[in-house]
């Protein structure tokens, strides 16, 4: 397991990290300045983010916005933010160019090309990069905005290159951005909570067959950390870890159960 390193000054950027190109410089400090008239950071536990060598850094993503807010947070650690992402995103016009460009990992969902994205993220990591995935694939669906149960993807990734996997917790984005709002973006400084977390402890795993049940168990610990790290945040115990797919076998149950015309 990575040694912990020294605490963050977190106004600038932690020295020692990774080396960054100019276009890779101007970027991120246009990301670091448009977060910081968004939002008013309340930071901890960046001495758990590796200043040097391969990391599996994860988050609980709940809002369309708090991938900048990681970023920002990831940028000041000292690292260059390398995220998995849609590749629909890299499509959009001027944009989409300038993130490929920052050396973002695109993924199609629901196809083959999932397999060769961890492929490309093992590439990373044996470079000595990270690379920063949301576990659970997608935006939770639970109601009340905590992690839902996670994809295997990290969980595989994690157990082939003994990579360690760092828990990223994260509260408030939704003040900045709200899909479900009208207007959706709120001005203003918001206070936006973000705290890293010990490397999960993957040790009963390391060394063992990467099997259906393994892959599995990581992921659920990997969960479980995020879900405990955003209740201390919260303030408030945590739910189960929610299931979508039992949500959609309910809701089928029910639509089939109603009388019909």
């Amino acid at each position: 397991m990575t040694e912990p390193t020294p605490e963050a000054q977190y106004t600038f950027r932690r020295r020692g990290g990774d080396s960054l190109s100019a276009f890779i410089q101007v970027c991120g400090n246009l990301v670091k300045g448009g977060m910081l008239t968004l939002s008013r950071r309340s930071w901890s536990g960046m001495e758990n983010v590796p200043l040097t060598g391969p990391a599996i850094l994860v988050w609980n993503h709940y809002s369309d916005i708090d991938p900048l807010v990681i970023a920002h947070y990831v940028w000041n650690a000292g690292r260059h933010p390398r995220f998995l992402l849609k590749e629909s995103i890299l499509r959009v016009p001027v944009v989409g160019p300038m993130i490929r460009k920052t050396g973002q990992v695109p993924v199609k969902r629901g196809s083959a090309d999932a397999a060769d994205a961890l492929r490309l993220l093992a590439e990373e990591l044996a470079q000595g990069r990270v690379v920063i995935m949301a576990p659970e694939g997608t935006i939770t669906k639970e109601p009340d905005h905590w992690p839902m149960k996670g994809r295997t993807g990290v969980a595989r990734l994690a157990l082939e290159t003994g990579a360690p996997v760092v828990p990223i917790v994260q509260w408030g984005a939704l003040q900045i951005h709200d899909r479900g709002r009208s207007p959706k973006f709120k001005l203003g400084r918001k206070p936006v909570t973000v705290k890293a977390l010990p490397a999960v402890d993957l040790s009963p795993w390391q060394g063992q067959e990467i099997t259906r049940e393994a892959t599995a168990a990581v992921s659920e610990r990997i969960m479980e950390s995020l879900r405990g790290g955003l209740a201390d945040l919260r303030g408030e115990p945590a739910p189960p870890l929610f299931d979508p797919r039992h949500q959609r076998r309910d809701e089928t149950s029910r639509e089939e159960s109603e009388p019909t015309e």
